[in-house]
């Protein structure tokens, strides 16, 4: 009796094991599963066929994005190979953008990502990365209006977007509809923006704009515009494939830090080496080196009678210069070469940030100058 017990209990056990192995494997798979945020990206590469985008002398809007865009995918291609990866387009043609939303919409991606390059003067530098909302300045609305201006190529000339209400009405109305997936997109852009900065890049920041193929997706979404082509500098920059290839890895580190972030998983994100550059020597792919007898104005945030550390909090992340003035120590933020009025804006946004007394300053030849003289020579 006994032993048929025992053998009883010996059955029941092995039974209990074979259950408890297949309860925790099946654990183990919905686990898997559940912290899976990211499962689909789609890569938008701007512009594209009939529709150049924004150009320099030479380079084209359509190339140097979809060059960055492939070079992005492949990195998470080869990273996460169970991460499916969709591009709005692999070769040199257009694409309406209501069909690019579209094919993120179709696809249930979990991240939609936006690639071009910027227009304005040629000062105009750095990287800047849009989320959906209000613009603020006037540039931010011209950039908007440049990106959704292509719809007047499409076949019916824009005709389906007549009656599309991009008032600030129905974009707030929008923004609350997509709340959680603003929050997110903030997220992702803020990264970015943190990467470009650590490699060299001019950071222009994290900002909103109505524009049309945000509007349109359903997951969240940014538009990255990854510099000025419209500057010779920046357009060098961006047409090089060593450079395309640090842009594209620098997205990949956001995007990595962004998913770990979203699945909760504590991994340490290096991102791709750079030259090392002296600190005080703004680095050469983020447009900040001064032409002789050219007039740059900076940010001025902190005077000292002590040196302080270029990496210290108090800065906030901010790249600085340094100079020394009669026997003092100072830092400035910036650098706009004949360009006064984008270095007064920077001023005017460093306050809100708490640098409640920055003022800007300029230098010809690296020595600091009278700053009435310096608008005067700046404007001829």
């Amino acid at each position: 009796m006994i032993e048929k017990l025992e053998s009883r209990n010996i059955i029941r056990a092995v039974i209990v094991l074979v259950l408890l192995c297949g309860v925790r494997t099946s654990f183990a798979q919905i686990d898997e599963s559940a912290v899976a945020a990211i499962k689909t990206v789609v890569i938008d590469a701007g512009h594209g066929g009939k529709d150049p985008g924004c150009h320099g002398a030479s380079a084209h809007e359509k190339h140097v994005c979809l060059s960055m865009a492939l070079m992005l995918g492949d990195l998470i291609k080869e990273k996460y190979p169970q991460i499916d990866v969709v591009y709005t387009r692999k070769t040199d043609v257009f694409v309406e953008l209501d069909e690019r939303a579209k094919i993120a919409n179709r696809h249930n991606a979990d991240l939609f990502i936006c690639i071009h390059a910027n227009a304005a003067s040629p000062q105009a530098y750095g990287t800047e990365t849009y989320v959906l909302g209000l613009h603020r300045t006037e540039s931010q609305q011209r950039v908007a209006e440049r990106e959704n201006s292509i719809i007047h190529l499409e076949e019916d000339g824009g005709a389906k977007y007549k009656d599309f209400d991009l008032s600030p009405d129905a974009i707030i109305a929008r923004q609350i509809q997509l709340s959680v997936f603003l929050d997110q997109s903030i997220s992702f852009a803020s990264k970015l923006q943190s990467e470009f900065k650590r490699i060299g890049r001019h950071d222009r920041g994290v900002k909103q704009a109505g524009f049309l193929v945000l509007y349109k997706t359903t997951m969240p979404s940014v538009l990255i515009e990854t510099g000025f082509l419209t500057n010779p500098k920046e357009e060098k920059f961006l047409s090089s494939p060593e450079t395309q290839k640090l842009m594209a890895e620098s997205m990949f580190t956001a995007f990595r830090k962004y998913k770990n972030e979203l699945e909760g998983i504590d991994e340490e994100v290096v991102g791709p080496k750079v030259p090392v550059i002296n600190e005080n020597t703004p680095p050469e792919n983020s447009v900040a080196v001064e032409n002789q007898n050219e007039v740059v104005f900076r940010v001025q945030v902190e005077t000292s009678e002590s040196k302080i550390p270029l990496t210290s909090s108090r800065f906030k992340g901010y790249t600085i210069f340094e100079y020394e003035q009669g026997g003092l120590y100072k830092y400035t933020i910036g650098q706009y070469p004949n360009a006064f009025s984008e270095a007064n804006k920077m001023k005017n946004t460093l306050r809100e940030n708490g640098f409640q007394h920055a003022f800007v300053v300029a230098f010809l030849n690296g020595e600091r100058i009278n700053l009435q003289k310096a608008i005067k020579l700046a404007e001829k």
